[in-house]
């Protein structure tokens, strides 16, 4: 399988924290588009492939999302989901990968996850596929219905009781 944003990764680990506390998709991706695609959907894709290996011997998978499209668009469905104003915020590369390394990510993490963010914010992450569909018969979950089942995540934090 082809390397492939995961909503897990990106949108749960490296976003959510910055829209419990700013209402922000803060993020050095530009105008890039992606189509990021949960782990639950590779997962059936694997397990779809396990089930009747042979047919798919040598053979790779590009696997997407159901949309490809920039922070934008993403900020306004978690606005729609989460019921409160989101914003993505474009952030400079250098100061989002210090903060991976102060948040204790491991170097060659960070290395991986920049080296990701540059190539979406340069297009090589907009593509769309429907191998998923194909592989399951089923369609890939999209942002809104990710984000709600995870709302608890985004979910802002409110003041300490004094």
């Amino acid at each position: 399988m082809r390397p492939t944003v995961l909503l897990e990764g990106f949108f749960l680990q490296l976003v959510a924290p910055g829209v419990r506390a700013s209402d922000a998709l803060a993020l050095p991706l530009g105008s890039g588009k992606t189509s990021p695609i949960s782990a639950v959907d590779v997962a059936r894709a694997v397990a779809a492939i396990l089930d009747d290996p042979a047919p798919h011997i040598g053979q790779i998978y590009d696997l997407t999302g159901s949309e490809s499209t920039d922070l934008d668009h993403y900020a306004r469905v978690f606005s729609e989901a989460l019921g409160r104003p989101i914003a993505y915020r474009d952030v400079p590369l250098p100061a989002w990968s210090e903060g991976l390394r102060q948040a204790k990510y491991p170097e060659h993490v960070v290395r991986h996850l920049s080296a990701m963010a540059e190539l979406t914010k340069q297009g090589r992450y907009d593509r769309m596929t429907d191998t998923l569909r194909k592989l399951t018969g089923e369609a890939p979950t999209n942002m809104r219905d990710f984000v709600k089942l995870h709302a608890a995540e985004f979910k802002q934090h409110g003041p300490t009781p004094s």
